[in-house]
């Protein structure tokens, strides 16, 4: 049997596949808060993530003794960029300021100036939600704290200091926090140096599918695990989130339809994004790394246009059945929490341009799903320009059961989406099968195999000319937002 652990931002959700990957049980915690003290803000205090791990842990216990017994290999998946800053003690110092806290735009500005070509060793631009600015943050506001701290953590890594005692982070997690040099695959001394930190507050870094150390000998027996199990380097939440569906391949990728909206691409070498705001980041498995875009605001505007029109975001959908169709003349930009990809710019905002009187609930809803399935042909545009290459995408989260969403993104995008059969493929699945590849040392291609498929959506060649040009007047649109 293998565990895997996935500590996201509202809570903890655990699962036990067996051998086959056949999943046997899970179990998810009671939500975590999340404190905004200022306009910005948002930290948890790591105690909160270690007692909804304990919490999950000891449900699959009692629920599934007999499996939790069993366990040789645990996973860990989490949040990332999340800084967790440690005493001498490897006690954290305060909150953990958190993956969309924002306060630290100042810091983003100085350390480009800082170091001019970052480019060439991060692959990206820095924004307030890495772990890099936040330290920078915490030396300006803070300086007693920063004085104190001896050893930073990402949210997932303090769960592995409380399981095994060990500090380690995998390549996966730690590229997120601009301190590790993507092409060397370690750390930075350059960019270490530029937000006044080194090495030695560094944990060690592994690969994803390493083990790490083993689970203490006193949690082993709380869980009624007959031996200590080996825990694995794991990942950030979008890679064994990739893992889990199987994408480690060059070009191949997924495109998540969720609140937000995420494009995942593996990648067989760095492939950074110069100007644009994309994520380029190592692979949880050896020499594999990825990139990846976010809009933040994916199915969460369909919610909002059905709480405004009185409607649920499912009688929307299905006021437009499943058969594709031309694009719309209306036009709608979903930037209602901000633009993260292909652009940085948490000023921009969403919008509707020209309704008219024949517009009526389903033109609108049908515009937000073009309209959010152009904002991610946008930053499959910044991949490209990269060359970066799509050769193929599984479809996945909330709106992938919409077929006619599915077809959009489809003809927006020019490339076969593949709906999987299963939904029970999310981050926690994919730590699990690292669990398994640590435990038992088979080859990452071996375990990480890609799910079976339920539906094949391709492009529409009828409707092409139609969204590239509704895709024009969008990206005009956008740039006015």
């Amino acid at each position: 049997m293998f565990l895997g652990i996935d500590l996201g931002t509202s809570g903890v959700k655990s699962v036990i596949i067996d051998a086959g990957q056949t999943l046997v049980a899970e179990a998810s915690s009671s939500p975590l808060e999340i404190r905004r003290a200022q306009p910005g803000w948002s930290e948890q205090h790591p105690d909160l993530w270690w007692n909804a791990v304990c919490e999950s842990l000891d449900a699959l216990t009692a629920s599934h003794p007999a499996a939790m017994a069993e366990v040789a290999g645990i996973g860990l998946s989490g949040q990332m960029y999340g800084a967790t800053v440690l005493d001498a003690a490897d006690r954290p110092l305060r909150p953990a300021i958190l993956w969309n806290d924002t306060r630290s735009s100042a810091e983003c500005a100085e350390l480009a100036a800082a170091v001019p070509d970052l480019l060439d060793h991060v692959g990206r631009a820095p924004t307030p939600g890495v772990t890099a600015s936040k330290l920078m943050w915490l030396r300006r506001h803070e300086p007693n704290t920063f004085d104190a701290v001896r050893m930073v953590l990402l949210p997932k890594d303090y769960i592995r200091l409380r399981l095994s005692g060990d500090k380690a982070s995998d390549l996966a997690d730690s590229s997120g926090t601009m301190w590790v040099d993507l092409a060397a695959r370690d750390w930075s001394g350059t960019m270490l140096a530029a937000s006044g930190m080194d090495r030695s507050q560094m944990p060690r870094l592994c690969e994803g599918t390493e083990a790490t150390g083993t689970l203490r000998a006193a949690l082993a027996q709380r869980w009624g695990m007959r031996h200590r199990p080996v825990i694995a380097g794991g990942g950030g939440d979008n890679a064994c989130g990739a893992c889990g569906t199987g994408v480690i391949e060059d070009g191949e990728g997924t495109v998540s339809l969720g609140t937000s909206g995420v494009l995942f691409v593996a990648n067989d070498r760095p492939r950074p994004a110069g100007a644009f705001a994309i994520e380029t980041l190592c692979h949880a498995v050896p020499d594999r790394w990825h990139q990846m875009s976010v809009v933040l605001s994916a199915t969460s505007c369909l919610s909002w246009l059905g709480a405004r029109l009185k409607r649920s975001p499912a009688e929307l959908v299905a006021l437009l059945g499943e058969d594709p169709r031309p694009a719309t003349d209306l036009i709608f930009v979903p930037f209602l929490d901000g633009c993260w990809s292909p652009r940085s710019d948490g000023s921009m905002r969403g919008g509707f341009m020209g309704l008219a009187h024949q517009h009526d609930d389903a033109a609108m809803a049908q515009a937000v799903m073009q309209g959010v399935s152009f904002a991610i042909r946008d930053c499959a545009e910044a991949f490209r320009v990269g060359g970066g290459e799509l050769r193929r995408l599984l479809a996945i989260g909330g709106g992938s059961r919409s077929k006619l969403w599915v077809s959009m993104l489809a003809t927006s995008l020019g490339v076969e989406l593949d709906v999987p059969r299963s939904s029970a493929l999310g981050a926690a699945f994919g730590a699990a099968r690292l669990g398994m590849i640590a435990a038992t040392g088979a080859p990452p291609r071996d375990v990480l195999t890609r799910p079976d498929i339920a539906l094949t959506v391709g492009p529409q060649t009828a409707h092409a000319d139609s969204y590239d040009h509704a895709f024009q007047r969008w990206q005009a649109f956008a740039r006015l937002c």
